[in-house]
């Protein structure tokens, strides 16, 4: 009988045991499970946070844009009326030409009040540009600074002498017609990256960046122009799409008209540099392939490198009067 109630007795003890074993080990992971959430419920509030300030970055960031342009036309435009008063009283008082005093200006200050930016793509290839930099602000994606590019199958020209050609050519087109223009490069020496280049553009005032481009294909058969700009998921310059969008269609659409290539439309790009880089509208123009006897022959013709320039300044009108 004694036996019977010390074994019960024990029983009874290693019950308790396990069952106050068992009540510390489920608030332990209680207790572990609230701490979860509370970690969890902090990182969700963190997150929001960070989302809200992106957000609210990318807002002032365009609205800064907006203003920037607004002052550059006012100032523009104050500038323009006021060198207008003064040529107009010089010329009634001196009775000299002041037609030399005029044409410097044009070279200054945008008639019009718009400024264009251009891009003559690629460098020379004796310029080294191997050594990297960020695709995008921030990214850790590196690129080469710039560039070759491609080369005329046909003619032999290198496509960075090419986009230069274009380039100055649509720069006194511009000017003719009023605009200030900003050109990233007027030389194959001069060593400039493609994020240099895009902040170049902005930092001298543009309002758009047009960049110029010749394509190439492992296909000859594979001729026409075509459009590149960003998409609206582009992670550095969404708040560009839109108005990249309609830069690129007006200058594509444009230039194939004047020059009969092909339309091959426009393709979104988020790789980049040049474009990631951007705080204006930016678009690129692949004029045509170099890999195409047509293409590559035809953009060395004299005549057509006049409709080429024409058709790119037509869309550039249609572009700011569109805005207007």
């Amino acid at each position: 009988m004694k036996d019977k109630r010390r074994m019960v007795w024990i029983i009874s003890v290693v019950c308790i045991i396990l069952a106050v074993a068992f009540c510390a080990v489920s608030i332990v992971k209680m207790n572990r499970l609230q701490k979860q959430a509370r970690d969890l419920e902090t990182e969700v509030a963190r997150l929001m946070s960070e989302q809200n300030e992106k957000q609210t970055e990318t807002l002032t960031e365009t609205e800064e844009i907006k203003e920037v342009k607004k002052t550059k036309k006012k100032k523009s435009k104050k500038a323009k009326k006021e060198t207008n008063t003064e040529t107009e009283t010089e010329a009634t008082e001196t009775g000299t030409d002041t037609e030399s005093d005029v044409q410097t200006e044009k070279s200054t200050e945008a008639q019009n009040g718009h400024v264009v930016a251009i891009d003559p793509g690629h460098q020379g290839s004796w310029v080294n540009m191997s050594e990297q930099e960020p695709s995008g602000p921030g990214s850790s994606e590196m690129k080469a600074k710039a560039t070759t590019g491609t080369q005329g199958r046909y003619t032999g020209v290198p496509e960075y002498q090419l986009n230069l050609d274009i380039s100055l050519a649509l720069q006194k087109e511009l000017e003719n017609r009023g605009y200030r223009v900003v050109m990233a490069r007027t030389d194959n020496d001069t060593a400039i990256s493609n994020s240099e280049r895009a902040l170049k553009a902005y930092e001298e005032g543009g309002e758009i960046y047009v960049r110029i481009h010749a394509n190439g294909s492992d296909d000859s058969s594979v001729n026409g122009a075509l459009g590149m700009t960003p998409s609206y998921e582009n992670p550095y310059v969404a708040n560009l799409a839109e108005e990249s969008y309609r830069l690129t269609e007006c200058i594509l659409n444009t230039y194939c008209n004047e020059t009969g290539f092909n339309n091959l439309g426009i393709q979104y790009h988020d790789d980049m540099t040049g474009i990631n880089w951007s705080k204006i509208p930016v678009m690129i123009l692949e004029m045509g392939f170099m890999t195409n006897e047509h293409d590559d022959t035809a953009m060395q013709d004299t005549d057509m490198q006049a409709k080429m320039v024409s058709g790119i300044a037509d869309g550039i009108d249609l572009y700011f009067g569109d805005s207007q």
